[in-house]
């Protein structure tokens, strides 16, 4: 494993690759390499139904000649055609459509010192350990009463490493890990079957839930789904759990991607510097969290990361930014480039969270005389040109502020200014996945049942 996570021959692999775009008459070059090696096992029903090894790695170069820019990519990471890659990518350029804001990032803004942000878990588990955690937690989930028969159960680990070269003199790497288990549980009978699931995803084996833990709350979860009623269509207080919650982040992380605000496609794209949030809400995006799931010592361009309020005290503050949406707007890259090997830098957000609220969930739910809290969404019925809201959703009706029977096949609907500016988060973030929340409560929503 040792020489899976020394990255040197890619470095210089990447270096030999702007080399020789500059030689062939490239202005500009850059150059990434993406590692990765993964393991998984899935069972069901108490036997292995697969279990794969993967390992591959990959190159990529992009060119500038003048204002004219071309991607091209390789897995040939013995770079033996490294000149005829680089003069084909030069040739694709010299032929491309200008475009007034292709280019490197700022020297200016390039990352320096590449911190260490814990990333990486040194050892795999072997093929063994993974079945045995896939079998733990799929008889965890059928112990649950009321479980009738298991959906599946896995677990997987992997190693993924990233280099980057520029012809400017930006050099860096950096390698993170991934750790996961997973469990599906179906509860009841014929028709009347309800499917949950649940999951833990950390970098370190370490930082893991147990996977009985994760089996069993996947059966929970399911059981509680059985014999859903029906509702009438009514305007009412919502609550989305934190499983869920982080979906309105990442609404409102799409709509301020400055790759939408520049093409003019964002509802949101003549609100910078306006109140979208009720005062003292903060959502933070931090690429340098320790052990963080998106984390990153540099973006896709070698821009240093660095912690940013999106929203600061309710105020929309800044877009998500690379090089080139930052020139088109008239501004400064955020550090926000990302990329594949086959494709030129993009706008994403890293580690993005809303910060805690101070009430409780149970002090939000007690709140309510009649609402719906919502554990589960379907589809993907939300337009960010307009910002109208439409999901389907399952979940527990809210009666006089406690939960009571399960609720599904309904649509909650309304529109994304409205989440925002009536939202109200609970004090119990957890930072389990990319983009965090904790639970929140929402006014304006319709939901539509029967």
């Amino acid at each position: 494993m040792s020489s899976f996570l020394d990255q040197s021959p890619l470095l210089s692999l990447a270096d030999r690759l702007v080399a020789a775009a500059r030689k062939a008459g490239a202005d500009q070059a850059d150059a990434i390499a993406v590692r990765s090696i993964s393991l998984s096992v899935e069972v069901r029903d108490g036997a292995v139904e697969e279990s794969e090894r993967a390992e591959g790695d990959d190159m990529g170069l992009r060119v500038l000649v003048g204002k004219r820019q071309a991607v091209v990519s390789t897995n040939d990471v013995k770079g033996d055609g490294v000149a005829a890659l680089a003069e084909r990518a030069v040739a694709m350029a010299r032929v491309a459509p200008e475009d007034p804001y292709a280019g490197l990032a700022p020297l200016e803004l390039l990352a320096r010192d590449i911190p260490d942000l814990d990333l990486v878990d040194h050892e795999l588990p072997s093929v063994e350990r993974l079945e045995a955690f896939a079998r733990a937690a799929e008889q965890a989930a059928l112990a649950v009463g009321g479980v009738a028969k298991s959906g599946g159960a896995g677990a997987s680990a992997g190693i993924g490493g990233m280099v980057l070269v520029t012809s400017d003199g930006f050099r860096g790497s950096y390698v993170g890990s991934r750790h996961s288990i997973s469990a599906v549980a179906i509860a009841g009978e014929g028709t009347g079957m309800e499917r949950d699931y649940d999951f833990s995803s950390t970098l370190h084996a370490a930082d893991l839930e147990a996977p009985d833990k994760v089996g069993r709350d996947a059966g929970e979860r399911a059981v509680k789904r059985l014999n859903p009623r029906k509702v009438e269509t009514r305007r009412v207080p919502v609550i989305f759990e934190p499983r869920v919650s982080g979906s309105l982040v990442g609404h409102l992380a799409s709509a301020i991607n400055g790759a939408s605000i520049a093409r003019k496609v964002s509802f949101l794209k003549n609100k910078l510097g306006e109140r979208l949030f009720r005062a003292g809400i903060r959502i933070v995006d931090d690429p340098l969290r320790l052990r963080g799931q998106r984390s990153r010592p540099f973006d896709g361009e070698g821009v240093a990361g660095h912690s940013r309020a999106m929203i600061e005290d309710g105020v929309l503050t800044s877009w998500f930014l690379d090089s080139a949406t930052a020139r088109e707007l008239g501004l400064e890259t955020t550090g926000h480039a990302a990329r594949g090997v086959s494709s030129s830098p993009s706008p994403s957000p890293t580690n993005l969270h809303l910060e805690a609220g101070s009430a409780s969930p149970q002090e939000l739910i007690s709140a309510i005389d009649d609402g719906f809290y919502v554990t589960d969404l379907i589809g993907m019925g939300v337009n960010l040109v307009t910002g109208d809201y439409s999901r389907g959703a399952s979940g527990l009706w809210i009666e006089h502020g406690v939960l009571t029977y399960p609720v599904s096949e309904v649509t909650i609907a309304g529109h994304l200014n409205d989440l925002f500016a009536t939202l109200e988060p609970a004090n119990d973030l957890e930072f389990r996945y990319g983009t965090n929340a904790p639970t929140v409560r929402v006014e304006g929503l319709t939901v539509a049942g029967h």
